[in-house]
């Protein structure tokens, strides 16, 4: 088959109320090959086996996660404006800086949840803020004196750290200095390997613009000079394998500076990852306009993490085999229950019930055995499961792909539409499995019951 046939027998699922099965991504294209556009799936690799059924299976699930790191000088009076700020931006996780509050707390703010810490109200401070979203993820909570606090968050599967910093200013005692990256190598070491990790802060130093000899932990994309303090961040990022967030995406100078103070301008803040969560990173820049502060600006980074999504495990209930309790295995199960005492327990009549019970189910299992047990767990591209029990077994049968479809288009429309569309599916299953349960019935089986995904009851009996 050719590819000019191959566009209009393409089978592509579309999204609700959308025109894509007639529109422009089925049809021949002049302005892009096909085999680069993104809504057409052309060689159905990855799609299940069942004919008629073009869900493609999704092995990995992404989250997608907008970090940002801001001084905003002072959080008295702008909290509130902060998290204004948050939602017009779309950030999730904010670290902030000078906070100026005392404490070491946790306070909600309108749904949103901020960790801080610090120790004098006139300066310095640090904190993280969280949405509505990802605020229950948070599992534990560090603060190091009043420049440093971290969070651990689980996002899928991945365990991710975020940390808060903030470096002392040009002209601050050098043993303040060298306390402060003490104290950050000494958390970062005690971070696994396996684990993520995203450094947001105000370094109050300068990286340069071009990485140099420093393109492990430089993109080539800075702004400004090196200095001593920016050379500290290199040599602590070089040590710890970071890679220098900001630096790596190619921006105007209005989207990169993060501080501007009349003609001064520089970027000083910045956002750490490491080198082995670079390709998570699919853009930063600073956002310029807020104004919550007259100096500082947002930086903010989006990551997107991908989890691989867990399988889900079949839950089986093994049960006795009860109904071959008859003839020669009855006789050795009451010799059994005699041999093992069942009537010589002592005590009150809840401690005699369940020394029996206990006899009773161990005798049952060296007799009788145990079956394999049902499998309780519907898969979503199954459509429906008939279990019937026959005299020697219990047997499963799924139901024909059609049905799957059928399925597949419930869900789409109103609700009022959604309701009737499983009634007459409901209708449609019974109709067809109507020959299927008399031919079971002239084989004189004890009890047929049918599974049906999405209904009200999850099993009815006939």
């Amino acid at each position: 088959m050719n590819m000019d046939n191959r566009r209009y027998n393409v089978n592509a699922r579309s999204l609700p109320v959308s025109n894509a099965l007639h529109g422009s991504s089925t049809v021949i294209s002049e302005l892009e090959p096909l085999h680069r556009r993104s809504d057409v799936v052309l060689n159905e690799q990855g799609l299940p086996r069942h004919s008629g059924c073009t869900r493609l299976k999704k092995l990995v699930h992404k989250s997608k996660i907008r970090f940002g790191t801001w001084n905003v000088g002072t959080l008295n009076c702008k909290s509130v404006e902060v998290v204004g700020v948050m939602i017009q931006r779309k950030i999730n996780i904010l670290c902030l800086q000078e906070t100026k509050w005392r404490g070491e707390e946790a306070k909600d703010i309108q749904g949103f949840k901020l960790w801080y810490t610090g120790k004098v109200s006139a300066r310095n401070g640090v904190g993280i803020i969280i949405d509505k979203e990802w605020k229950r993820n948070v599992v534990e909570v560090s603060r190091i004196g009043d420049r440093i606090i971290f969070l651990k968050m689980i996002i899928g599967r991945e365990t991710v750290n975020i940390v808060s910093a903030y470096a002392p200013q040009v002209g601050i005692e050098a043993s303040l200095k060298e306390l402060f990256w003490e104290d950050l190598e000494g958390l970062i070491r005690h971070i696994p390997q396996n684990e993520k990790i995203f450094i947001g802060g105000d370094f109050n130093g300068h990286v340069g613009r071009e990485a140099g000899q420093y393109a492990r932990v430089h993109g080539g994309f800075g702004f400004g000079e090196l200095n001593n303090e920016g050379q500290t961040l290199v040599d602590f990022s070089l040590a710890y394998d970071f890679k220098i967030a900001n630096t790596c995406f190619k921006k105007r100078d209005e989207h990169l500076i993060t501080y501007k103070s009349g003609a001064s301008r520089s970027q000083i803040d910045f956002l750490l990852v490491r080198n082995t969560d670079r390709r998570l990173c699919k853009n930063c820049k600073v956002i310029p306009g807020d104004a919550v502060t007259t100096q500082h600006r947002v930086l903010v980074l989006d990551v997107c993490i991908m989890s691989k999504i867990q399988k889900r495990r079949q839950v089986v209930t093994p049960r006795i085999r009860w109904w071959q309790l008859k003839g020669e295995k009855q006789d050795i199960f009451k010799r059994n229950l005699l041999d093992k005492g069942i009537w010589e327990s002592q005590g009150s009549a809840n401690i005699i019930w369940e020394d029996m019970a206990k006899k009773i189910w161990e005798v049952a299992k060296v007799v009788l055995g145990e079956s394999k047990g049902l499998v309780r767990e519907i898969r979503s591209l199954g459509g429906g499961i008939i279990v019937y029990r026959t005299k020697s077994s219990i047997r499963r049968t799924v139901l024909k792909p059609y049905i799957c479809v059928t399925m597949r288009k419930i869900g789409r429309g109103t609700v009022w539409l959604r309701k009737k569309l499983r009634e007459l599916w409901v209708k449609l299953v019974l109709k067809l499995l109507k020959n299927f349960i008399r031919t079971l019935r002239r084989r004189k089986e004890s009890k047929i019951f049918i599974r049906l995904p999405r209904v009200g009851k999850e099993n009815q009996e006939i």
